[in-house]
């Protein structure tokens, strides 16, 4: 640990650079799924430019409860079945998973293969049940 210590304080700008290529990166690779909305910001592009919800939880997950008239294509299929949402590509289309954390990679996925109006509701389908915002079974 001594000898990080040292390098780090002889090789100030060595090590800044490192620090700022490292914060670049995870910038860059957050950004790649689409932008992160509230619900608030969601129930608005729903309501005003007729937003698509793809919903990659499990089956199981989403018939217990899910936004209104949500598509359900689970993550680990989301890959192979673009063709379900082809139809929709004109369309924004927010990506809701159950915390948040796996909507990243959806997004990304969907803008690899030309979707460009792709976003992800921030904290998922936790955050949409705890703010009591309507869901179907």
């Amino acid at each position: 640990m001594e000898q990080v210590l040292e390098f780090a304080t002889n090789n100030i700008a060595l090590v800044s650079v490192w620090f700022v290529l490292l914060a670049l990166f995870i910038l860059s690779e957050t950004r790649k799924g689409g932008k992160t909305l509230s619900t608030q910001q969601t129930v608005m592009k729903m309501n005003k430019e007729g937003a698509v919800i793809l919903d990659i939880r499990d089956k199981a997950d989403f018939k217990k409860g899910h936004i209104l008239n949500a598509i359900n294509i689970p993550f680990a299929s989301l890959a192979n079945k673009l063709g379900e949402i082809e139809p929709h590509k004109a369309k924004p289309i927010i990506v809701v998973c159950k915390m948040g954390q796996t909507s990243n990679a959806a997004g990304a996925i969907l803008r690899k293969n030309g979707f460009e109006d792709v976003s992800r509701l921030s904290g998922g389908m936790a955050e949409w049940t705890s703010l009591n915002l309507p869901v179907e079974s």
